[in-house]
This record gives structure tokens, sequence and C-alpha cells, in this order.
């Protein structure tokens, strides 16, 4: 047998090279999912409402995929099959990826869920904020028991820092629902969700903010915006 007809045996023809990218793309389409690319429990999201309102959604890529992916192409996380034609590539979502809330400036040591969820929040919302102080002694349970925070305003008697904490109030009556924002207290005034009271309530310098708590943090807890 020449050498010839042992090359010739051993040319994989164009439609069987298709057949593998085919079934290559139906294995990430259908049997690859996000799920068994994870290990462990499941964390625990730490939002109110539906979750998916947590999510980044991304809609799917173009057809044609660039060495340099757009903007909106940037948060997925994709994989590229080069089709039996050179000039098409398939792209395939494998993930979603949700927008997740680091650490802020806050200690978050004895804060309850809902209350690092705010305190999270407040500081990725604010970066003009340095110092958010939580757990602390108090004749009253809120800051001990972790469910306060005081959000401190730089240069807090001045035009900007007067603006800034009616921001932080704002901000957080606004979100009342998704925190469990029991209160806030800003200049004198007392807020809750219902409305806000005047009065001798002190609180110059800082916002005060409380929350409903929720509970202790287990370690399984995710963050979302």
């Amino acid at each position: 047998m020449g050498r010839h007809a042992l090359a010739s045996r051993r040319r994989v023809s164009p439609a069987v090279g298709a057949t593998v990218l085919a079934s290559t793309a139906v294995f990430f389409a259908v049997g690859g999912s996000a799920a068994e690319l994870s290990s462990g429990q499941a964390a625990k999201s730490v939002i109110e409402g539906d979750v998916a309102s947590g999510l980044q959604v991304v809609t799917p890529v173009r057809s044609k995929f660039s060495s340099a992916p757009s903007e909106e192409d940037s948060g997925m996380s994709v994989v590229s099959l080069q089709a039996a034609s050179r000039s098409h590539y398939r792209v395939v979502p494998v993930a979603v990826v949700p927008r997740f809330l680091p650490v802020g400036v806050a200690p978050e040591r004895g804060l309850q869920v809902r209350t690092i969820l705010t305190a999270r929040a407040v500081s990725a919302a604010f970066p003009e904020i340095h110092q958010i102080g939580g757990v602390r002694p108090d004749a009253l349970r809120w800051h001990p028991d972790g469910l306060a925070l005081d959000v401190m305003i730089p240069n807090p008697s001045s035009a900007e820092g007067i603006a800034l904490g009616n921001a932080i109030v704002a901000y957080a009556l606004k979100n009342a629902d998704r925190f469990g924002l029991q209160d806030a207290i800003w200049r004198g005034t007392y807020y809750t969700p219902s409305g806000p009271q005047s009065g001798g309530y002190g609180h110059y310098d800082h916002v005060h903010l409380t929350t409903t708590g929720g509970g202790y943090p287990t370690g399984g807890e995710v963050y979302l915006r």
C-alpha cells in the first residue's frame, strides 16, 4: 500500500469537521449549564422583591464576533465556535453576570443583612463618603444590635455637605422597601417612609439610618445592586 493511499485514508472531510463543531456547539448551548460550572451550595441573594431585578441582563452579541468586543459584549462570558464558513462565528452565552455590591467603607462585623445591604449600596452610590459607623455601644438597641448606620458627611455644615446629606436621605427613602428602612435622621428631622417629622433630633454631622435588620449573616449571602 503506497504513501498516497495512507494519506488519503487519514484525511477528514469538511463535512465531518463541520459535524464535530456543530456537536460541540450543542454541548455548550444545551449540556453545559452555569450550575455545572460552580461548586458548593448556591449563595443566598440579599435583596427585597424579585431577585432578577438585581441582575445585569446582557443581550446576546452579534453573529460576527471581533477580537475587540464592544462595550455591550464585555459583560458576558462567551464561547466562539468557527462554523464551516470561515467568515462566520457562533457566539454561545455561558452565563449572565450579576451586579454584586462590594464591601463598602462600613465595618460589617455585627451588622444584620439589610443593614449591610444599605451600607454597601450607600458606599457604591456616594463615593464621597469615606466613613460609615455601624455597631457601637449605645443606650438604645439600634447600633448594638446591628440595625443602624452613621453615614458621616464631609464638611457637614457647608452647602455641599448639606446637599450630600439630603441626597443620601432621599436615596435611602427611595429604596426603603429594598433596604428594609425604618427611619433616617438628618439635621433635626426624623424621616420615615410615611413622611418626615421635624423636631430636636440632632444629627448635624451624619445621616443616621435604621433598618429592620433581617437577621445576622451566615456567610452565604450575596448583595446585589
